[in-house]
């Protein structure tokens, strides 16, 4: 047998074991094809999932103005800012010592975030400008590492509290948790900004590993119909009256009749939407959007306006008042348990007779009552662009009893909310026109086109002109000559109504011992009525007539309204169509700029009462006039120094 020379037996194995190789590689290749072609996508994700993490920062969100474009609520970019305690070249317990009073932070909790087993600690998210830059200051100094920042987006309200229950606030997340800001959360928003980053086994960020950030688009703008000054000046008045009657809460709206767009609308109590973390459910809530209340005598001028356009009473009918007016077992009384002898319905409105309302409302029925009250506005939202509207309540036709139709007359046994009262004045101001009331103006697309305007939509004709001027007459005599005295407001002619109403037990039903509603609503001038006023105050203490505590806060803040609106007295409208020696303008200096809080008055003598409205409202100042013509003195006197919010009183006479 021929024996295998060696060099042939390498061959072979040279040739088996490249064959096993090429099996292998094969094998190897098509199992890599298979990774990485059939099933990559899979990997893919699994491998970022395991190394990539995702940061969602948020870009500002549109600003709000008011009416006139001036901010309310806007975002700005800030800090929020971080560490890496494994990289970190100093000691948690140092770092927290020098950190803690520039975070308003406890050291204790520092050190425990600092000593943390992570790659990303936060320590302080949308810090004040003010504290970043010291803190940034500090890190410069101290030449540390392991600490970093993010910009983010903070919302900032300008005015601190005021309006703060219309606009409400925004959460760290940039989403809209309360008012305004809720409601149109979607439209306003800020867009996420995502920051790529790159992650351990943990899944904790690799520090400096940012990929691809990307900035979310402008968002749109929104144009309140509120007006800055005109809410300065009602929030202004409503605080005093807390100040005075110590009242548990108060509200305050003021509505163009003509368009229904709210001119301003105060709560209190309230809050600062800078700090809302520092606030209650009570100081949340918006009061003159959610509250239902019985709105006692206001309700008066919506029963003989329904009296008078279903006919079944008019203005030149005599009734004698007995002083009890009875209804099912039940007898209607006077404040004063007073007979107030032979009326007219302009007394039983101006004098707010319980007795004679009783006496209408019996006449004219609960069904013809309840329907006309469902055209004006009451049992149903108004339809405000402000989140938790209520309807309130109104009787079942079918089930009330002349005792209901009896207390229903003289506004007991219902309930409204304040808008709905705003809303129904409205269509005796506007000639029988009731105006839907609106709160946004338009909204703005980023490049400062139109998204959306709020056109001015009616919501009924509930009563013909002469009804609406018949009534409007008597509510005029109602403040110029009735309960509505501390309503007048100098130089106008002013409709309104006071109302007092004992507050309802919201858990046991009935009413509560002792505990009363007072408000005023009115509006005015009655010739062309430019603004309406509703004030509300719950449970004030000591004293708690409408007339009493509610209608002082209408006459202030009209009074500044009427100046501020620029409408003439009727002293004004007469002075100003005689020829004047010398133009006003001669005497008028310039006003304080608007950084000062102290200045000096200038002289005021020669000026209209009109004019010298206008220089005190622009400057910051309330106005108490005196008198009618020209200026010829004013306390306090020429060049004091004054503090914006005081008061100057300037007393006007007619030169011959």
């Amino acid at each position: 047998m021929k024996k295998e020379l060696p060099r042939n037996r390498m061959r072979k194995r040279s040739v088996r074991l490249s064959f096993i190789l090429c099996i292998i590689g094969g094998l190897l290749l098509l199992r890599l094809m298979w990774v990485q072609i059939i099933e990559g996508h899979h990997y893919e994700e699994m491998a970022l999932n395991q190394t990539e993490g995702v940061q969602t920062l948020y870009s500002p969100r549109g600003t709000i103005y008011d009416r006139n474009g001036r901010e309310l609520a806007f975002s700005i970019m800030v800090k929020s800012f971080y560490a890496d305690p494994g990289t970190m070249n100093v000691s948690p317990e140092e770092a927290a010592k020098e950190l803690a009073p520039l975070l308003h932070q406890k050291e204790g909790d520092l050190v425990k975030d600092l000593s943390q087993d992570s790659r990303f600690v936060w320590l302080e998210r949308v810090m004040d400008p003010e504290d970043s830059d010291k803190v940034i200051a500090l890190i410069k100094e101290k030449k540390w590492k392991g600490f970093g920042f993010f910009d983010e987006s903070r919302r900032f309200y300008p005015n601190d509290s005021m309006a703060a229950n219309v606009l409400g606030f925004v959460g760290l997340d940039d989403k809209g948790l309360d008012g305004l800001e809720m409601a149109l959360d979607e439209l306003i928003r800020g867009g996420a900004n995502k920051q790529h980053i790159l992650t351990d086994a943990r899944g904790n960020p690799i520090l400096k590993s940012a990929m691809a950030p990307y900035r979310a688009k402008k968002e749109k703008s929104v144009y309140l119909t509120i007006d800055q000054n005109i809410q300065f000046y009602a929030e202004r008045a409503l605080d005093r009256a807390m100040t005075s009657t110590h009242a548990s809460g108060g509200i305050i709206i003021v509505m163009d009749p003509k368009t229904g767009a709210i001119l301003a609308l105060g709560n209190r109590p309230t809050y600062d939407p800078n700090h809302y973390d520092k606030a209650t459910e009570a100081e949340f809530k918006n009061r003159a959007v959610v509250d239902i209340y019985e709105p006692g005598s206001t309700f008066k001028p919506i029963i003989a306006s329904a009296a008078l356009a279903a006919g079944t009473y008019d203005t030149e009918r005599v009734w004698h008042d007995p002083g009890a007016v009875w209804a099912s077992g039940h007898a209607i009384r006077n404040w004063n348990d007073e007979s107030y002898g032979d009326v007219r319905l302009v007394d039983i409105l101006k004098f707010s007779i319980n007795t004679g309302f009783a006496h209408v409302g019996l006449l004219t029925g609960g069904e013809t009552l309840t329907r006309y009250a469902k055209a004006f506005g009451f049992g149903k939202p108004t339809g405000i662009e402000l989140p938790g509207e209520g309807s309130g309540i109104l009787f079942e036709p079918k089930d009330m009893r002349p005792i209901d139709v009896a207390t229903m007359s003289i506004g007991q046994g219902i309930a409204v909310t304040p808008l709905q009262m705003v809303q129904a004045y409205s269509a005796i101001a506007n000639g029988g026109k009731m105006v839907k009331p609106h709160i946004i103006q338009s909204i703005k697309n980023a490049d400062g086109s139109d998204y959306k305007v709020t056109p001015v939509e009616y919501s009924g004709d509930p009563i013909s002109k002469k009804v609406a001027d018949d009534v409007k007459d008597m509510m005029e005599k109602e403040v110029s000559e009735g309960g509505g005295a501390n309503a007048r407001v100098p130089g106008y002619h002013m409709a309104g109504k006071t109302g007092t109403a004992q507050k309802l037990d919201p858990v046991n039903g009935g009413y509560l011992k002792g505990q009363y509603i007072a408000s005023f609503c009115g509006f005015g001038p009655t010739e062309d009525a430019r603004a309406i006023c509703l004030v509300v105050l719950d449970t004030p203490k000591g004293t708690y007539y409408g007339g009493q505590v509610a209608a002082p806060v209408f006459k202030e803040a009209m009074t500044q309204i009427m100046r501020y609106l620029k409408i003439p007295t009727l002293d004004d409208q007469t002075i100003h169509a005689k020829p004047q020696d010398k133009p006003i303008e001669l005497y008028k200096p310039s006003l304080p700029p608007e950084n000062a809080r102290e200045f000096r008055l200038p002289s005021f003598t020669g000026w209209s009462m009109r004019d010298v409205g206008e220089w005190l409202t622009r400057a910051g100042l309330g106005f108490q006039p005196e008198g009618s013509g020209y200026a010829d003195k004013q306390e306090p006197g020429i060049g004091s120094r004054v503090k914006r919010g005081d008061n100057v009183k300037v007393h006007f006479s007619h030169h011959d």
